[in-house]
């Protein structure tokens, strides 16, 4: 169902794609990158050239893995970064955030720079530790400030549902399709009885270890 945010849309907030470019070129997961991209401007009111967008990314120079951050703003504005992206750790070193999130926000499914609960879990992050798992107000797990969540139970992914109060993340929204990932409400006591993984397009899977 497509999102439409009610009322203004404050200054200076724009949509983006955090995205991993392959050595090649290739854009990892870039037909569920687009579709994401086309629902958070639709839902904002922003128009996309996506000509132009392909032809930005496509211009990156090869040779080497990159993260790449493609942001629609205002008037349909586009601006694209980049910088080398260095392999991932053994694991991440998570804790739970004690801030939490409103189900009902509908910013909670676009991926946007309107994020103040992720942002400030992520600037109270102690020395040493990657991420913070927050959970919603009936006390849910939802999704890291950066990441989708994982539990490996078996030979099976769950994270938690949309419904609880989290972007579709793009790993996430692929790991469904697969059926390597099926949702299910978590709470942390949860968090005690299978693998956990923290992951996103940019990473994929990254082992996790709650501290």
């Amino acid at each position: 169902m497509q999102i439409r945010i009610p009322g203004p849309i404050p200054a200076g907030v724009s949509v983006f794609e955090t995205m991993r470019r392959e050595a090649d070129g290739r854009i990892a997961l870039w037909p569920l990158h687009l579709a994401r991209l086309r629902r958070g401007c639709a839902a904002l009111g922003l128009p996309l050239d996506e000509a132009r967008a392909l032809s930005a990314l496509r211009a990156l120079p090869l040779g080497a893995v990159l993260r790449a951050r493609l942001a629609v703003a205002a008037g349909g504005d586009l601006s694209l970064t980049h910088a080398g992206l260095p392999p991932n750790p053994p694991e991440w070193r998570v804790i739970l955030s004690p801030l939490r999130l409103d189900p009902a926000d509908p910013w909670l499914g676009i991926k946007s720079t309107r994020r103040p609960v992720y942002d400030a879990a992520r600037a109270a992050l102690p020395p040493g530790v990657d991420e913070a798992l927050l959970s919603n107000r009936r006390g849910a797990l939802c999704e890291g400030s950066i990441t989708s969540l994982f539990l490996q139970r078996g030979d099976r992914l769950l994270t938690p549902p949309l419904s609880d109060g989290l972007l579709p993340g793009v790993l996430r929204e692929s790991l469904l399709a697969m059926g390597r990932a099926i949702e299910a409400p978590l709470v942390p006591s949860d968090l005690s009885d299978g693998a956990l993984f923290c992951g996103n397009a940019l990473r994929g899977l990254i082992p996790a270890r709650l501290i």
